[in-house]
């Protein structure tokens, strides 16, 4: 499992545990798995898209940035 966290300049808008996080990379979609190699990111305008075992979660990005490791994914996002 990924633990994940998205924030914005104001607020946190999600903490908590995903199967699988599919993010706007600015130089393409990419989809982050458990072992997923370390990895930062610029994003670009698109969908955020956390799924787990209660469904899945999409939150609207308008840019921002995501880093991968050791199973954590921060995403911050405007």
């Amino acid at each position: 499992m990924l633990s994940v966290r998205i924030i914005t300049p104001s607020q946190l808008l999600f903490e908590g545990q995903a199967e699988s996080v599919t993010l706007p990379g600015s130089v393409g979609s990419f989809t982050v798995l458990n072992g997923h190699a370390p990895i930062i990111s610029s994003l670009c305008k698109g969908k955020v898209v956390c799924k787990n075992a209660e469904g899945i979660q999409e939150f609207e990005a308008n840019g921002g940035f995501a880093e991968v490791k050791d199973n954590v994914v921060s995403i911050c996002i405007e």
